[in-house]
């Protein structure tokens, strides 16, 4: 059993030194309520903050938009996600609270969510 107290020579501590105050019991501390915490963001749908995207309500932001050239073809695996080809340019922009491994890509009317690491950003 752990003292609770670092002893860093045994044979120089005395008797009292080795005693340790009795533990608290988790069980006597008080209760504190979570509250789970769900992000919001203004002007996105909620659907957004809680990880599931919806393309068609996502509206890209007033600046911050970038060209990106495609480098490998990319095989959507939902609907979430937009499929890409080697070559192509699209518009990608970033959403507040979105995994930063992913940006909304917009080809024409369609959107969906693209992997970063398959597009060169270009200025």
């Amino acid at each position: 059993r752990f003292s609770g107290t670092f002893i860093g020579n045994a044979e120089s501590a005395s008797p009292a030194a080795a005693t340790s105050p009795p533990a608290v019991a988790a069980a006597t501390l008080p209760a504190v309520p979570t509250i789970p915490v769900v992000p919001t963001i203004v002007g996105v749908p909620n659907t957004v903050a809680e990880g599931v995207l919806n393309p068609n309500e996502v509206k890209p932001p007033a600046s911050g938009t970038r060209r990106a050239r495609v480098l490998y073809d990319y095989e959507a695996a939902d609907s979430t996600e937009l499929a890409l080809l080697a070559d192509e340019m699209i518009t990608v922009y970033s959403l507040p609270g979105m995994d930063p491994d992913w940006l909304i890509g917009e080809r024409g009317n369609q959107k969906g969510k693209v992997p970063v690491t398959y597009l060169e950003l270009l200025s």
